[in-house]
């Protein structure tokens, strides 16, 4: 390869790897805040219906950007294969329903380039006594490569293929680059990972209208803040987030309800922000490092 094909080759991968967002407030804000080597880590003090009861749980959401393999859809630890910076997003909720707990985890890796409209990846997996479950969302050749992993027998092992269109999943992400660009109005869109596995319906994509809209809220924030509501047309099910207008766009709250598929009942879960620090977390696991988890309101 010659000399002068290699270097804009190389320049193009540098600048897909740190590209910003289109436009955040403040370009230089971006970069210290989500460039600094740390994660943010907030907490929520969770409301989780489940089993027609509502269970007090936590949840927290994990923001860090990390580089991201495009060929082989992995975290860039070596080697040089092209990759891209993405915000990830570890999504978490624990609670208890009476003997025993449930453990729920979502991985969300979104490119930061805004030319890239699609997310990456999503994995999830729930964990309770009766058994466990693995989904899997891969963007590649202009669609979603699926994959099921389930204890159920209705279930199984699956594997399938979904068209383009938004993942419920990857709005808190996006919410975090450029919530300017939510779209609006009508909307195709696959669910999410979480409520798909509480109500163990089949993987598809849905038609939804989804609203922007401002409010302000002292309880919430001090700051202004923005609600992007998804009302689903075809299944009983809206979610609403709400998050403060400026530049971090942090999520202080969401809620989401839906219909029960047995007795048709509508349930809702709620989660309030608690706390938030920035830190290295992969670096805190020594038992002293415990203190991070009073600091984050996890007991």
């Amino acid at each position: 390869m010659k000399p002068l094909l290699t270097c804009f080759i190389l320049c193009l991968i540098a600048a897909h790897l740190h590209a910003e967002p289109a436009n955040p407030a403040n370009q230089e804000a971006f970069k210290k805040y989500w460039y600094s080597g740390l994660a943010e880590l907030t907490r929520y003090e969770l409301q989780q219906n489940r089993y027609n009861e509502t269970r007090p749980g936590n949840a927290v959401l994990i923001f860090v950007t990390e580089d991201f393999l495009t060929d082989k859809h992995v975290k860039h630890e070596f080697g040089d294969d092209p990759s891209e910076s993405t915000l990830k997003l570890n999504f978490t909720r624990e609670f208890v329903t009476g003997l025993y707990p449930y453990h729920l985890m979502t991985s969300i890796f979104t490119p930061i380039n805004p030319k890239r409209p699609h997310t990456f990846k999503v994995t999830s997996s729930a964990q309770e006594w009766c058994g466990h479950t693995f989904f899997q969302l891969n963007h590649q050749d202009g669609q979603f490569q699926g994959i099921l992993r389930s204890y159920f027998q209705r279930e199984g092992d699956q594997n399938f293929t979904l068209k383009d269109a938004l993942l419920e999943d990857e709005i808190w992400t996006k919410i975090r680059l450029t919530p300017d660009h939510l779209p609006t109005g009508e909307i195709e869109i696959i669910p999410g990972a979480q409520y798909l596995r509480f109500t163990h319906r089949p993987v598809a994509v849905q038609s939804a209208t989804a609203t922007l809209k401002t409010k302000t809220d002292p309880e919430l924030s001090s700051k202004k803040l923005n609600i992007y509501h998804i009302e689903y047309k075809d299944m009983p099910r809206t979610l609403s987030i709400t998050f403060e207008a400026p530049f971090p766009h942090l999520i202080v709250a969401w809620e989401e309800s839906y219909a029960q598929r047995r007795n048709k009942n509508w349930v809702t879960t709620t989660a309030q922000k608690t706390h938030t620090i920035q830190l290295d977390y992969w670096r805190r696991n020594a038992v002293a490092d415990s203190v991070y988890r009073t600091q984050l309101g996890l007991k």
